[in-house]
């Protein structure tokens, strides 16, 4: 059985994340770039998790895979999970990609998300910079979250995003 992820680990690489964008930019605007990232990452691990899960109860019969995977509480397709936007971290559009992903799977999930990240622009030169600094900004956040496992099976009963969100207010009201 794999690790479990305590809050604390969670909280420890929020932290790190933050770390990326302190003095560049408002803690209130970074916060909604870091638990944007934590949930897209939170879905596609929670994604991975299910493939594993179906392909090997169905001995890799893709026809019923994908019927499993569209039955899902959030779905996604491969260029919306965290490892297709991890390994596309050195892309000088890295923003216009996580923006790209967002709106597939708000466009996926429209009943659950529509409408979540339209406020949020991961290729914006007005909040994030010029394009050298922000990529490397996004190159950093995505390589904070790669280190982080948030498989359910990891996770136990705990609302990740929840006690994230709670963390990071706490942290930045401080600053406010």
């Amino acid at each position: 059985m794999a690790e479990q992820i305590t809050q604390d680990k969670i909280n420890s690489v929020l932290w790190q994340a933050a770390d990326t964008f302190r003095g560049k930019i408002d803690s209130s605007t970074y916060k909604d770039y870091i638990l944007t990232m934590l949930f897209i990452k939170y879905l596609s691990d929670t994604y991975k998790e299910h493939l594993e899960e179906y392909t090997k109860r169905y001995d890799g019969n893709e026809q019923r895979i994908q019927r499993a995977l569209s039955r899902e509480r959030f779905v996604l397709d491969e260029q919306s999970t965290f490892d297709y936007l991890y390994s596309k971290r050195n892309d000088p559009e890295i923003g216009e990609i996580i923006n790209k992903a967002l709106e597939r799977i708000e466009n996926e999930n429209t009943g659950k998300l529509r409408g979540v990240f339209r406020n949020i622009d991961f290729n914006s030169e007005a909040i994030l910079g010029k394009a050298k600094e922000r990529n490397a900004m996004l190159r950093s956040l995505l390589e904070d979250f790669q280190q982080l496992s948030l498989r359910p099976s990891q996770l136990g009963n705990e609302d990740i995003v929840g006690n994230a969100y709670q963390y990071m207010i706490g942290l930045f009201a401080s600053d406010a």
